[in-house]
């Protein structure tokens, strides 16, 4: 069974927020901040690479200015990416995992987020040379300390999860789902979230439907049309639907700035897609009858 989750059901991913998108200003970060509670959604989902090691800084300030109570939302953020640009030269992209940089990020994610705890920590992506003991003694050290208050992974398969679950327990995992990105439903990914308790979150939630036009989006749109009658709803709503009606109780994380959108998202919350329609749009989606 999934559990309980303590974060909004559409989480709002800020990686375009700054630098590596919008570059708003903090005015109008703010703006922004104040838009999602006003519709419900108070989990906000970072990492320190975003920006080149920028955008926590920057939501930060803003949210210092905002006058948003800090137990009124939820932190998400993420480690463990070496990513080269301005902020840290080095020969290749690559991942780091000790106990010491996992602290030291952290801390400094909650230096640049202007608070004193996240509400969950990830592990970005998966590197061959973790280490468990020492992931271990990292998550240890920031739970003890009360500067990190769950941890989790993203983009692990089921069986990274299990290694980092040998020393510590793993609570979350994000990972890419769609409907044009479906290997989540059948890699076991899905089925490990529900087995062991996680809370799913989908990051690119709408896939590729709104940015590709190929065969794959030519069919679901094609059978679209008489759901978004039947439903009340847009295409985007109908596609968070689909990935909101599996069992895992998966949260988009919509990277949309737009208040709109944002409010789209969040009224696909409000009903549920029908047995025959989820399937109709997952052989859609693939081109060809389930087995």
């Amino acid at each position: 069974m999934t559990q309980a989750s303590n974060y909004t059901p559409v989480i709002a991913g800020t990686m375009t927020w700054g630098k590596w998108g919008k570059g708003f200003s903090t005015a109008e970060m703010v703006a922004l901040m104040k838009q999602c509670l006003e519709l419900g959604i108070t989990t906000f989902d970072h990492a320190d690479i975003y920006g080149g090691y920028t955008n926590e800084a920057d939501f930060g300030k803003a949210f210092s200015k905002s006058g948003i109570a800090r137990e009124s939302v939820e932190f998400i953020s993420k480690c463990g990416i070496q990513y080269p640009c301005e902020a840290r030269p080095m020969a290749e992209k690559h991942y780091q995992y000790d106990a010491d940089y996992i602290v030291g990020s952290a801390e400094q994610s909650l230096k640049n987020l202007h608070t004193d705890y996240l509400d969950l920590l990830l592990l970005h992506r998966p590197s061959p040379l973790m280490d468990p003991s020492e992931v271990g003694e990292a998550f240890s050290r920031l739970k003890d300390s009360g500067k990190v208050r769950s941890f989790g992974v993203s983009n692990f398969t089921p069986s990274q999860t299990a290694l980092i679950e040998t020393a510590v327990p793993v609570e979350a995992n994000q990972f890419e789902c769609s409907i044009t990105a479906r290997q989540a439903l059948y890699d076991g990914v899905l089925d490990d979230c529900i087995i062991n308790g996680r809370t799913a979150m989908a990051w690119s939630p709408l896939g590729s439907f709104f940015r590709e036009d190929d065969a794959c989006k030519a069919r679901i749109s094609e059978v679209m049309g008489g759901m978004c009658e039947k439903y009340g709803a847009s295409e985007s709503q109908l596609l968070l639907a689909w990935l909101m009606r599996h069992p895992a109780g998966i949260h988009p994380v919509v990277g949309t700035t737009d208040a709109g959108r944002l409010a789209d998202a969040v009224a696909a919350t409000r009903f549920t897609m029908e047995l025959d329609d989820w399937f109709v749009l997952l052989v859609a989606a693939q081109g060809h009858k389930v087995p």
